[in-house]
Order: structure tokens, then sequence, then C-alpha cells
């Protein structure tokens, strides 16, 4: 039997990931990132599920990628300074965070965490 591709490996991890099974879901996104790392859709997949499953740094690595890709990318901006939060730097995530709130200011969330962050560093 052949060996599932990128895509296949991208369903079965999305559906993990909308099941709330977070940590399995990084099992099939993981090989899906490896095989196609360039494809943001993947890469922002596989970071949701490293961050859902509290593995912040790994998840920050890879809304990294997403945003030396797609710097616009308002969603990866925040995820990245979402889990740079976790992990305690604060300062670190501060930019992301105004970032992904500067690009969609009707974001209530993206604001909340952009402060949170601001509050932390002053």
């Amino acid at each position: 039997m052949d060996e599932p591709g990128a895509y296949e490996l991208f369903q079965q991890g999305t559906q993990l990931l909308e099941a709330g099974d977070h940590h399995a879901a990084t099992v099939p996104l993981s090989r899906a990132a490896e095989l196609a790392p360039d494809k943001d859709s993947v890469r922002e997949a596989y970071g949701r599920a490293l961050f859902l499953a509290q593995r912040y740094s790994e998840a920050a690595a890879e809304f990294e990628a997403v945003v030396e890709h797609a710097p616009t990318n308002d969603y990866a901006l925040f995820c990245l300074g979402r889990s740079l939060q976790q992990l305690g730097k604060d300062a670190e995530a501060l930019k992301p965070l105004t970032l992904a709130a500067t690009l969609q200011p009707q974001r209530a969330d993206y604001a909340k965490y952009r402060d949170q962050a601001r509050r932390k560093v002053a």
C-alpha cells in the first residue's frame, strides 16, 4: 500500500484537530509539514495542533515559518504571539500581536492579548 501524501495527512490531521484530539493531530500534520514545508496551510494547522497540545516552543517555530513566508498572515502572527506569551516571552510576543491587531482591528481577541503583553512588558 502506498504511503499517504501530504494532502491525505493534512486531512487526517485537521479531522483530529477538529475532533479535539490535539496530541494525535500532531502526528499526521508533522509528516504533512515534512512533505510540504512550503504549504502555509499545513504549517499553520500543525502549529495549531502543537499549541493546543501545549508544545508552545514547537508551535512558535511553525508559526514563525508561516510568518516568514506570509508576513501579513494575521492569524499566524497572532498564534506566534500567543505561543511566545505561553513561553513567558511577552516582550517578543508584543510585535507579532501588535501586527495582527493592526491588520485586523475588528478582532477583539487580537487586541486583548496585545494589550495583555503590553501590560506585562511595561
